[in-house]
């Protein structure tokens, strides 16, 4: 799997009852037509990723057609979700910088 692009946000909390935060990426990514994730239109996947102090981790991540949105009955194998993970990890904005 090679993830091409991604858009990530920071999500809102307005209750301040939740703590961290927590931003939404999705993560464009392109595997080889062997794979079982393959199709013509590709696919995106949707991560929930928090940032508590000194912990960063997926919350939830839902694989989505690029295509029609519709969500695919997949999960990702553990090196995956390990890149994943890393990827979210290195692409976080900066405080002084706008989400991509």
């Amino acid at each position: 799997m090679d993830i091409t692009h991604h858009t990530v946000e920071l999500l809102e909390d307005p209750f301040g009852l939740l703590d961290g935060e927590r931003f939404e990426f999705h993560l464009y990514a392109k595997v080889d037509e062997e794979d079982e994730l393959y199709s013509e239109s590709g696919f995106y996947i949707r991560v929930l990723y928090l940032v508590n102090g000194d912990e960063e981790k997926i919350i939830h991540y839902h694989l989505h057609d690029r295509a029609t949105g519709e969500v695919l009955d997949f999960e990702l194998e553990e090196d995956e979700e390990a890149l994943v993970a890393a990827y979210c990890q290195d692409h976080l904005p900066d405080e002084t910088e706008e989400a991509e």
